[in-house]
């Protein structure tokens, strides 16, 4: 899934040690920009894709994200978590081609309004007004 705005908060990192090995997590908040506007809060895991990512508050992005949702203790919880963050503006400029302009092109021809207004008075026309 993906959701595109403007990130609002970005909360302070977390880390630990599991089984596994250390682990860093930091959450942030995107508000969207729809008539009402919408929050996700979204996780981000791994130092690797924390910097990669290089998210500040602020910035609009585009985030790509999994829902995921656990028991603990008789209650379900959900989490989402990013896993592919961009700049809006990048993927903008990335996905629009570049066209260099032309030297040497005949200029468009100006465009003409297609009706003269005629202010001589003469109403010889056949329209009612």
């Amino acid at each position: 899934m993906e959701l595109q705005g403007k990130i609002i908060v970005a909360l302070d990192p977390r880390s630990g040690t599991s089984a596994r090995g250390e682990w860093i997590s930091q959450d942030f908040v995107l508000e969207t920009h729809d008539t009402y506007p919408r929050k996700m809060a979204f996780s981000v895991w791994g130092a690797d894709r924390l910097q990669r990512f290089g998210i500040q508050v602020g910035q609009e992005v585009n985030v790509s994200f999994d829902i995921d949702a656990r028991e603990y203790n008789g209650r379900w919880f959900n989490s989402i978590r990013a896993f592919d963050v961009r700049p809006v503006q990048q993927q903008a400029a990335s996905e629009a081609p570049v066209q260099a302009p032309q030297f040497g092109a005949a200029p468009e021809p100006a465009v003409q309004p297609p009706f003269a207004q005629d202010n001589t008075g003469d109403s010889t026309d056949d329209l009612p007004f």
